[in-house]
């Protein structure tokens, strides 16, 4: 492409308030570029000194202005130690020139005048470590290391951090660095030696960049944003730096390494640094306490730097005051920290790219975004003129009336036009961002509250744990008065806050939840529900209290996503962490959220209990399906990939029938494959049996193991060939026999839900053939029948029912009724798994009439409905006597009683008569077609 002048790209030129000084060379120019020339020489003397001494490179620059920067960008590279301070002072003045013209000519927009200068400090700081390096490598002051070490700084990195971090360097900006080493580059009988040449390299690299000569300086360079500078060298080790951010990181440096990028030295110790300090910047929950972090930070400096005032111009700070721009920087990098932790696309260094980012997920609204974005490129704009005056780092608007002016032309603007749009953008600026840092140590805010508590049960909350920290009770305390009027609104005031009391109780740190519920107060009708009605989804919140995080996070009541977009969506999560336990504890916290979200969808009635259960189903299914390759890829490391065909996850039971509760357990079998091969490949190879068994018992840790994020989910094996005495795993081919030829018939009853729900789609074909090759084959009704009626009888004597809200254990109730079914599917020979098809095939082959059938249907719906309520109720009995009002009212309305039989004497009454009419059904036609030897 053909080079454009910049004298042809013109949109604006500054008001030349005097004649251009007579030895400004204006007669070498292009006559359309002078009043750009000339008015720039007039209003800044600093500009006016570069475009005398850099003329006769100017005048070429012009007319390829980006050809012209690319030359300076590349001109370091070929900088030696007897070079590399006049080149790179030359490059300064050149890359300053070039862009301060393309800024106040309209030719380049902000970002590119500031990436410039950015990528020029890039190319410098570079160069000058190269060079510091490369010399104390060849005074033998960096053991182990060669010349070749140089251009990688022998291991050492170079943070770009603040404004040069994020691409966005003001004209005469300080750059910040943080200079770190790699320790394990140097043997340890080295490493003092090695330690001290590499700060000396750190030295001559900010002298070469900072110190003023003759030919003036590169970037003013400040390298105190190092960990615990009071005390530590230029250059700190990695170990060293790992550890202080882990033990004393602050808020502070957190948001300053939002925007931290490597620079130079070994760009890869630096990425790897970052990626270790991922979990310090970016929480796994949204940090609201970042809120008032970065407000205290906000009000600190205020009062360090006298910038509280109101906005006047004269002096104002375009940077530090009120409406400035450290306000529009400190408001997107605090909704970084608060959502990034969850939402890695938030994870940008820019201001305005961030900006945008926060409004497309829905953390900033859009007109706010577009409104800060337009006022920062303002600011910044405003904040080039007065530093290029005098190149001085300077932020302050002129004091005197000359000075405005100067701004003003400079800015191709009145005075007055100038003046009120600034006065106008830095209010707005003011408006928007003090709303969100709000202030909160005034006073306490008074609610009167229509109920008067237990005091005694008030004062013990001071003493439990989530408010034994000084910030955790000032923010509890901020909260208590609306927290009050809302339990006073129960219908059962004092439950409600007994209720409230246990969660409290038991929740172990307060700070993170308690500035959620400030930032966004709806939360606190949530968690107020979810106390008072279900103790066990309170017990689960107590201990896992950033699942609150989800119901804010945008989607938490969006549609449900089913279990394909579920699985998908963890095994994309799963590929960006790091190693196998991160992954395990990773699934863990994503799989809590949802489980928590249909809870709480089914607690406010927006699902029922048979959504619920297919909810649960998708997402435990969806858990093992991403997790198994994961745990293959574990076996696979040490044992080499699994031999022959692979093996699947074949659910059974509920799972294989896709009806979980709350509290599930997953009952599944291993089938596989060896297809042949008698061992695997790998550092330590496996017989394929015990591989597959090794492979079966890591499953069984990676799901029910206890970890930080706690455990994902019981399993249950004995329903596989031999129960507790068969392998873990079992073949294709032993599992085909033992059906065909071993089997009792409460395991081909066991069958008629099976669900292959993860592993190698071909294996899964096979199994689901065999499947319904083995149910499909002809029946003895009165063997079935008798089998059926003696499983029945052994159950009643196992195990009784836990009163009278047990659904699940008993005659007549939901496994006596799911056992029946069973029984039809395997005389009709049904393949599908849900009970209504079961019940079908059993009216079908004669075992009930349409009318057996009805009844079965309608009270298996309603007894589902108690279970699942129940079971997210309360992971105890529960006694129909001792409910609380709202636990009642949400029993009452998921069991589907009619509102004039609400008492519990009519609940108790109306479920006897469910479980006895099931029970004479189920009873009397095992009867009628068994053999007659079943008790």
């Amino acid at each position: 492409m053909k080079a454009i002048s910049l004298t042809k790209r013109l949109t604006r030129c500054p008001r030349a308030t005097a004649e251009a000084d007579a030895d400004l060379p204006l007669e070498r120019f292009d006559t359309d570029v002078r009043p750009l020339l000339a008015g720039t020489a007039a209003l800044a003397p600093y500009l006016a000194t570069l475009i005398t001494k850099e003329a006769d490179w100017l005048e070429e620059a012009l007319e390829a202005p980006e050809a012209a920067l690319d030359a300076i960008l590349t001109a370091p590279t070929l900088l030696d130690e007897g070079s590399v301070n006049a080149g790179l002072r030359e490059g300064k003045r050149r890359v300053a020139l070039l862009s301060a013209l393309a800024d106040l000519g309209g030719v380049w927009s902000l970002e590119q005048v500031t990436g410039a200068l950015t990528d020029y400090a890039d190319a410098a700081t570079q160069a000058a470590l190269r060079v510091a390096v490369g010399a104390q490598i060849r005074r033998g002051k960096l053991p182990g290391l060669t010349g070749d070490d140089a251009e990688t700084a022998g291991g050492m990195t170079v943070l770009a951090m603040g404004k040069m971090g994020a691409g966005e360097l003001n004209y005469s900006s300080d750059i910040d660095l943080i200079c770190l080493f790699d320790e394990s580059r140097f043997d340890a009988d080295d490493f003092q030696e090695a330690r001290a040449g590499l700060i000396k390299a750190t030295r001559a690299m900010s002298a070469s960049l900072s110190d003023i000569t003759g030919d003036g300086y590169v970037f003013r360079t400040d390298l105190r944003l190092r960990p615990d500078p009071a005390v530590t060298p230029v250059c700190v080790g990695l170990l060293a730096a790992e550890r202080y951010y882990e033990s004393l990181g602050r808020t502070w440096e957190r948001a300053a390494y939002i925007k931290a990028r490597p620079c130079a030295g070994d760009i890869s110790v630096g990425d790897g640094f970052l990626q270790t300090l991922r979990p310090f910047v970016w929480r796994k929950h949204l940090d609201f306490a970042a809120i008032q972090d970065a407000h205290d930070m906000r009000l600190a400096i205020r009062e360090h730097k006298g910038l509280g005032g109101p906005i006047t111009l004269p002096g104002h700070n375009m940077k530090l005051g009120r409406g400035g721009i450290r306000e529009i920087e400190f408001f997107t990098q605090t909704r970084q920290l608060i959502a990034g932790g969850r939402d890695e696309s938030l994870r940008v260094r820019g201001t305005k790219e961030g900006l945008g980012l926060l409004a497309g997920k829905g953390w900033v609204p859009q007109g706010v975004a577009d409104s800060l974005s337009d006022h920062y490129t303002f600011h910044r704009t405003v904040e080039h003129r007065l530093q290029m005056v005098r190149d001085a780092q300077t932020h302050t608007l002129p004091q005197t009336p000359e000075g405005m002016a100067r701004i003003a032309a400079m800015m191709d603007m009145d005075v007055a036009a100038l003046k009120t749009e600034l006065h106008d953008r830095l209010s707005a600026v003011h408006d928007i961002t003090e709303g969100f840092f709000a202030e909160t140590r005034g006073p306490v805010t008074k609610v009167e509250t229509t109920h008067s508590f237990d005091t005694s049960v008030i004062e013990a909350w001071h003493g439990y744990p989530a408010l034994r920290s000084e910030r955790g009770a000032e923010l509890f305390e901020r909260l208590k008065p609306e927290l009050l009027a809302r339990l006073a609104q129960a219908d059962k005031p004092d439950e409600a806050i007994l209720a409230f009391d246990g969660f409290l109780r038991g929740l172990p740190a307060g700070v993170q939840l308690f500035s959620l519920l400030k930032a966004n107060p709806q939360l606190a009708d949530l968690l107020i529900t979810i106390v008072s009605v279900s103790p066990m989804l309170a017990d689960h919140l107590s201990r896992n209290a950033a699942v609150l995080d989800a119901v804010i996070g945008g989607d938490f009541f969006a549609d449900w996503p089913g279990q394909d977009a579920l699985a998908d969506a963890l095994a994309a999560r799963l590929a960006t962490l790091d190693d196998y336990e991160a992954q395990l504890d990773g699934t863990r916290a994503w799989a809590r959220e949802w489980h928590f979200r249909i809870g709480v969808h089914h607690l406010r009635g927006l699902t029922d209990g048979v959504t619920a259960a297919a909810q649960y189903s998708d997402l435990a299914r969806a858990v093992l399906r991403a997790l198994w390759p994961v745990v293959i890829d574990e076996i696979s490391r040490r044992h080499g990939p699994p031999p022959g065909k692979g093996a699947v996850i074949v659910g059974m039971g509920s799972l294989g029938a896709g009806q979980l509760t709350a509290q599930s357990d997953l009952d599944m079998i291993v089938i596989y494959d060896a297809d042949g091969v008698e061992a695997s490949e790998g550092r330590r190879p496996l017989p394929a049996r015990q591989y597959y068994a090794r492979l079966t018992q890591a499953m069984i840790t990676a799901m029910s193991a206890p970890m930080s994020q706690g455990r994902l989910y019981e399993l249950d094996l004995r329903l596989r060939p031999s129960g507790n005495k068969g392998p873990v795993a079992t073949s294709i081919d032993s599992f085909a026999s033992y059906q065909r030829n071993e089997a009792w018939v409460w395991e081909h009853l066991a069958l008629t839900r099976a669900q292959v729900v993860a592993g190698p789609e071909a294996l899964a074909a096979e199994v689901e053939a065999l499947r319904k090759e083995i149910l499909g084959g002809a029946r003895d009704i009165a063997d079935v029948c008798t089998q059926t009626a003696e499983m029945r009888a052994r159950i009643a004597a196992a195990k009784s029912p836990e009163g009278v809200l047990d659904a699940k254990i008993g005659a007549g109730r939901l496994q006596d009724i799911e056992l029946f079914a069973q029984a039809g599917a395997l005389v009709g020979g049904a393949l599908e798994r849900d009970i209504s098809s079961g019940l079908a095939a059993a009216r079908k082959a004669g075992l009930i009439d349409a009318e057996g059938e009805q009844t079965l249907n309608a009270a298996y719906a309603r007894l589902w409905a108690l279970q699942s309520a129940t079971r997210l109720l309360s992971a105890r009995p529960l006694k129909l006597g001792a409910l609380r009002a709202a636990t009642w009212r949400f029993l009452i309305h998921a069991v589907g009683t009619s509102p004039e039989s609400d008492t519990s004497e009519e609940l108790e009454a109306q479920l006897e008569h469910t479980y006895h009419e099931a029970n004479t059904i189920i009873t009397t036609a095992l009867d009628a077609h068994g053999s007659g030897t079943a008790s």
